[in-house]
C-alpha cells in the first residue's frame, strides 16, 4: 500500500478533532515533515489562525502580508526557506469546491520531488473536505476560526449561512458579512441543483438577537419552499405568510431572490426589499434595475412576480446590501453615488471569493467610523456553459 493511500485511510479513520494531529503523524512518517501546520481563515477574513495553539499562545498570520496569506489569496501553492539548514516550507491552499478554509504549511528537508508536491497538495485538498465532514461533530475548527468572541445573533447567523465561496463550471461565488463578529441581520444563502442556482439575499429589521431571530426565520421558510421545488415568486409569498403569521406586520424582511437558468444564463428576479444588484460588463458599472415589491411579511398574503433578465458569459454581478450602498462618508457622501461603482471596477481582476472582503475593507475605510449596520457584499461570475449561448 502506498504512502497516500496510508495517509487517507488514517485521516478518514481518525477522530473529528484529531484531523490535523493525525496528518502531521502520517506526514512526518511518509515524507520526513519537520512540521505541518493548519492554518484557518478568522470569521473577519483578515489572519489565518492555527489550529491546536494552547489558549494564550495562539499566533495569528495576516490575510494580506504574510507568505501563507499570499497561498491564501492566490490559490496556489508556494515554497520558501525554512531558516533551518536545509529545510523548506510549503504552504497548500485548503479548500473544498471554491470554499477557502486555509493554509496547510509543511517543512520538509530540501529536495522534495513534483510528485511529492502533488501528493502533498492532495493531502490538503483530502483534510478541506474531512474539516467540512468533521465540523458536524466538534467545535474544534469553528473555536480556531475565532480571533475574539462572536455575539450570540452574530453565532446565528454563521450558524445559518452556506459556504462563503463556491466554484461551478457555470459560475463561481464569494460572500461576506461585516461586523463578522457582530453581525445580527443580513444574511445570504445559494442553492444549486443540477440546471438551477438559487441565490437569496435578506435583510431582517432591527438589530440583535430579534434581527438574528427573524433572518432565521425568513431563510429558512425561504429553503422550505425551494426544497419543495417551486419557483422563487411563490418561494417569497410562502416565506411572506410565515412572517407575517409570526408577526403580523410588526416586523418584515427585506429580500432580493434570484434564480439562474445554467443552461442558458437567463435569470429571474424577485425584488422584496432593499437588497440592490449591480452589474460589471466588461468596464461597465451599473445597478440593475428591478421592479420593487414588498419586503416579506409586511401584508398578509402578498403576491409577488418575476422579473427576467441576461446575464453573458464575463458579467459580474454583486448583490449589496442597504449597509453598503447607504453607508456615509464623514462628509456626508453616500457610498452608492460614486464609492460603490468605484470599488467595483478597482476588484474586477479578482476572483469572486477575494471581491466581499475587498469592498468591504474599501467600504471601512469610507464610512464614518460611527456606522455600525450589517453590510453584506455577494459576488457572482458567470462563465456560463460551454456550448450554450448562455
Amino acid at each position: 500500500m502506498n504512502a497516500r493511500t496510508e495517509i487517507e485511510r488514517a485521516v478518514r479513520a481518525a477522530a473529528p478533532h484529531a484531523l490535523v494531529e493525525t496528518v502531521r503523524e502520517a506526514l512526518a512518517t511518509a515524507y520526513d515533515a519537520r512540521s505541518v501546520e493548519l492554518l484557518l481563515a478568522d470569521y473577519g477574513m483578515t489572519v489565518l489562525k492555527p489550529v491546536g495553539t494552547a489558549p494564550g499562545h495562539e499566533r495569528t498570520l495576516s490575510m494580506h502580508n504574510s507568505p501563507q496569506g499570499r497561498v491564501f489569496g492566490s490559490q496556489r501553492p508556494h515554497e520558501e526557506p525554512a531558516g533551518h539548514g536545509d529545510q523548506v516550507d510549503h504552504h497548500f491552499p485548503v479548500t473544498v469546491r471554491g470554499e477557502r478554509l486555509g493554509v496547510l504549511s509543511v517543512r520538509l528537508p530540501a529536495g522534495a520531488t513534483p510528485q511529492t508536491m502533488d501528493e502533498l497538495a492532495h493531502v490538503a485538498d483530502l483534510l478541506g473536505h474531512e474539516i467540512v465532514v468533521a465540523e458536524r461533530g466538534t467545535d474544534h475548527y469553528q473555536r480556531a476560526r475565532r480571533i475574539t468572541r462572536l455575539t450570540l445573533a452574530a453565532e446565528m447567523q454563521w450558524q445559518l449561512l452556506p459556504a462563503r465561496s463556491f466554484t461551478a463550471a457555470e459560475y463561481a461565488i464569494g460572500a461576506q458579512l461585516e461586523p463578522a463578529y457582530a453581525v445580527h441581520g443580513d444574511n445570504f444563502d445559494w442553492a444549486a441543483d443540477g440546471d438551477q442556482l438559487t441565490v437569496a439575499v435578506t435583510n431582517g429589521l432591527g438589530e440583535g438577537i430579534q434581527a438574528s431571530l427573524l433572518t432565521n426565520l425568513a431563510v429558512n421558510a425561504l429553503r422550505n419552499a425551494r426544497r419543495a421545488g417551486i419557483g422563487i415568486a411563490d418561494q417569497a409569498a410562502l416565506a411572506d405568510q410565515a412572517l407575517y403569521e409570526q408577526h403580523r406586520g410588526s416586523a418584515h424582511v427585506s429580500t432580493l431572490l434570484l434564480r439562474f437558468d445554467l443552461a442558458t444564463g437567463t435569470v429571474g428576479a424577485v425584488d422584496a426589499g432593499s437588497p440592490q444588484l449591480w452589474r460589471l460588463r466588461g468596464r461597465t458599472v451599473g445597478r440593475v434595475e428591478l421592479d420593487a415589491q414588498l419586503p416579506l411579511g409586511m401584508f398578509e398574503e402578498s403576491q409577488y412576480v418575476v422579473q427576467n433578465l441576461q446575464v453573458l458569459p464575463g458579467d459580474r454581478l454583486l448583490l449589496v446590501s442597504d449597509g453598503v450602498y447607504d453607508a456615509v462618508s464623514p462628509l456626508g457622501e453616500a457610498y452608492v453615488e460614486r464609492g460603490l461603482a468605484r470599488a467595483i471596477l478597482a476588484t474586477r481582476l479578482l476572483p469572486a471569493a477575494s471581491v466581499p472582503g475587498a469592498v468591504l475593507r474599501e467600504l471601512a475605510d469610507y464610512r464614518d467610523a460611527d456606522t455600525l449596520d450589517d453590510a453584506l457584499v455577494v459576488c457572482i461570475d458567470w462563465f456560463g456553459r460551454q456550448g450554450s449561448d448562455g
